[in-house]
């Protein structure tokens, strides 16, 4: 520090003492309350930031009878009635069923999609057979209707690598990419991971899931080469392509597996850049706006009000180091985190946990969570809830 800012320090501190002693101007002498201490929590390992939904409930959401839990990716609220739309993989468990493995939602021919009573987990619909091979990102639109998107494809190469819409009674309403045949063409997609609905009508899906593994220039080259996709696809209401922008990289507007999408209240459309480690931010026509870093290696995301829930499942120490799986809260308008729900622990993930892909909350301030194969055996089950009570 230089003299002269030594001595400006020393004589504004005797100042204000003087001022205290004597009370200001000719004032009797009093003392000043002590600062509250500003809050204090670590964005990265979620120490000392407070809780808001301790309560856990592990394998939450009835399941037909006859059935076992698959793993899944996917939960969203129902904005007319509030209840929980949600899929499971047809019984594909940790580490199964993507990529058309042995056990999925077409050698396994039941309903993957579901909507549960969101106080009880009771089954209040069941829907989806024979559609789809592996359901990752889901969405329900101001009507009711739920929108699924389906990221592998068949051995036979006539499913898959699509988004359906279907009805609240599971009436399949209209399918968006070109069925078992994954590409970078337009209006077509390569391992869908999301859809959500803007709120004019219009229809993004997010698609390219592979991305995230490619850690050097010489992969991402690669990748490319090959015809691997990472980016957002926009359609009209009616199913149309109007536009795609993005593709395998690092720079704003680019992405390493753009694998959940939200709006927000302002009408921006927020994208979980996995591989980047961020959140990225753009108007409706694709141009970027901003990012936020603290949120970690984002699987999942929900804004509730102006409040943003961010659920990271796949920090690990090989891929980011330190960073402890959970939720993670924070303002929507600023790159800070609140709050936190902390993962379940995993020997393998020591001190960083695993937790759920998928999260949504209710109108409750409950969080729901959707287990991915990293959590699935040790939430034991396809959901969680957490609660305040």
């Amino acid at each position: 520090m230089s003299s002269s800012r030594m001595v400006f320090s020393t004589v504004g501190a005797c100042a204000t003492l003087l001022l205290a002693a004597c009370g200001g101007a000719g004032g009797p002498a009093e003392t000043a309350a002590p600062a509250a201490p500003p809050s204090v929590g670590n964005p990265i390992t979620g120490a000392g930031l407070p809780n808001p939904a301790p309560n856990v409930t592990r394998n939450w959401g009835q399941l037909p009878a006859g059935r076992s839990w698959g793993t899944t990716a996917g939960i969203d609220i129902d904005p007319i009635d509030g209840n929980i739309w949600a899929y499971e993989r047809c019984g594909a468990g940790a580490g199964g069923g993507a990529g058309g493995g042995a056990v999925n939602c077409e050698t396994n021919l039941v309903d993957p999609v579901f909507k549960f009573d969101r106080k009880t987990g009771a089954v209040l619909a069941n829907i989806g057979k024979g559609v789809m091979v592996t359901p990752h990102g889901i969405a329900a639109d101001k009507d009711g209707n739920v929108w699924v998107a389906d990221f592998s494809g068949n051995k036979a190469g006539t499913k898959g690598h699509q988004v359906h819409k279907f009805s609240p009674k599971g009436e399949k309403l209209l399918s968006l990419g070109i069925a078992g045949k994954p590409g970078n063409g337009d209006g077509q997609f390569n391992q869908p991971n999301d859809v959500v609905i803007g709120p004019d009508g219009s229809i993004y899906v997010s698609d390219g899931h592979d991305a995230q593994g490619m850690t050097t220039n010489a992969a991402i080259t690669e990748g490319l080469a090959r015809g691997a996709t990472s980016r957002i696809s926009k359609f009209s209401p009616d199913g149309k392509f109007i536009k795609s922008w993005g593709k395998i990289g690092v720079r704003h507007g680019e992405f390493r597996t753009p694998h959940a999408m939200v709006f927000d209240s302002k009408g921006r459309l927020w994208v979980a850049d996995r591989g980047n480690h961020r959140l990225e931010i753009f108007d409706q026509e694709g141009n970027y706006l901003e990012s936020r870093y603290t949120f970690s290696r984002v699987s999942g995301l929900f804004i509730k009000g102006e409040t943003l829930y961010a659920i990271d499942s796949e920090s690990g120490p090989l891929n980011h180091p330190n960073w402890r799986d959970g939720v993670r809260i924070g303002p929507v308008d600023e790159d800070r985190v609140t709050a936190f729900i902390p993962p379940f622990d995993r020997e393998d993930r020591a001190y960083q946990g695993v937790a759920g892909e998928g999260v949504a909350v209710d109108g409750d301030g409950d969080v729901f969570a959707a287990e991915g194969p990293n959590s699935f055996v040790q939430a034991g089950g396809a959901f969680t809830k957490y609660s305040a009570k």
